[in-house]
């Protein structure tokens, strides 16, 4: 068996998800705050509201605590001059192996989030998939897409 990826990603990927996580849940309050200004002005029963508000609060809670966490921890990536190795996961950990002589391009970004914590994703084109390496600092993210793109280069002059 291959041993795991030693490189992780930046530990503020952490802070990222949980703005995200936080972001997103905010979206599922939507269906107590409705389901209860109707259940109060209509006829509907209240009693949906308790375990509705409940699911969307235990929701909420995970993203912000467990799930940044676990998935950082789980994070990991390894590039060398044949193969890019990828594991991630939160329930489902899974390991992805590129090779370097399918990538098409690399590109860096930054949304908001990133940006303001100076954090960019690392995606990697092949023929069939894009694939990322998230939240890594912005000096390691060029050195990354540097790093992959020198091998993708020399793999294509082998060919």
């Amino acid at each position: 068996m291959k041993p795991e990826p030693e490189n992780r990603i930046d530990p503020k990927a952490i802070t990222a998800w949980r703005i995200n996580g936080g972001f997103s849940s905010l979206t599922y309050w939507i269906i107590p705050i409705v389901y209860g200004s109707m259940a109060w002005e209509g006829d509907w029963p209240f009693w949906p509201f308790y375990p509705l508000s409940a699911l969307v609060i235990i929701n909420t809670l995970l993203q912000f605590t467990l799930v940044p966490l676990i998935l950082w921890r789980r994070w990991r990536y390894a590039i060398n001059e044949n193969e890019i190795d990828l594991k991630r996961g939160l329930f489902i950990v899974r390991r992805t192996l590129i090779p370097v002589k399918r990538v098409q391009h690399v590109d860096t970004s930054q949304g908001p989030v990133y940006r303001k914590l100076e954090l960019a994703a690392v995606s990697i084109f092949t023929a069939g998939s894009t694939h990322e390496i998230p939240a890594l600092s912005e000096e390691t993210a060029d050195e990354v897409r540097s790093l992959i793109s020198k091998f993708a280069r020399e793999a294509q002059e082998d060919v």
